[in-house]
């Protein structure tokens, strides 16, 4: 599983916003750092399939081997954590982890608990996801989205809303669960800390390397 971001550039108008030429390997993270407006989100929506019409694309973007530049969003299999855990309220845990399983999928009580055991969540299934703390729904959106077998991660600024103790803890978390996966991941933050802890190029939305 690689991302390959083959002299994609984005624009809006005259204005260029994103000109990248990288691969992103198996377990490896990029990170993209710059300041709010600069590029970063318009890239993760241009690599998801949901970049606003306003924006010019070109270039092309490959994940294991396909080219999914003008493929709809349901059939790039991408996975996304975002600032916002994104839970659905009217659903469990368990529900919430369910969503995401493919319908193949035959014992799916027995995957939900296995992915709430590894996000050392155990016997949980049935919590309201409201009662849950800012790190355990952080956990559990994030093993929502592995358990729809992504073959790419995306995270645009998902430690932002936690505090510094917990912030450490889950980027650990994150960054380990992506790697045993064998993810490419493409990371987009303002906050250096998480570009370190990352611990993989750095580089800004014009593909310029920076150092921490």
């Amino acid at each position: 599983m690689t991302l390959v971001l083959a002299a994609v550039a984005i624009g809006l108008g005259p204005q260029p916003l994103v000109a990248l030429d990288a691969t992103v390997a198996p377990g490896e993270v990029l990170t993209i750092m710059g300041p709010s407006g600069s590029g970063k989100s318009t890239l993760l929506a241009a690599v998801a399939g949901d970049l606003a019409p306003a924006f010019g694309l070109s270039g092309r973007i490959l994940l294991d081997g396909r080219d999914i530049t003008a493929r709809p969003t349901r059939d790039r299999r991408v996975g996304m954590l975002f600032q916002d855990d994104v839970l659905f309220p009217h659903l469990s845990v368990g529900g919430n982890l369910a969503f995401a399983l493919p319908a193949r999928r035959g014992d799916r009580r027995a995957r939900i608990d296995a992915a709430l055991a590894q996000a050392g969540l155990e016997g949980m299934a049935d919590r309201d996801p409201a009662t849950l703390s800012g790190g355990q729904r952080a956990r559990v959106a994030l093993m929502r989205t592995l358990l729809a077998e992504p073959r790419a991660l995306l995270l645009d600024e998902p430690f932002s809303r936690l505090d510094a103790a917990r912030r450490a803890q889950i980027r650990a978390f994150v960054f380990d669960r992506a790697r045993r996966a064998g993810l490419p991941v493409l990371l987009v933050t303002h906050d250096a800390e998480d570009a370190r802890a990352a611990g993989g190029r750095v580089l800004d939305p014009l593909g310029r390397p920076l150092t921490l």
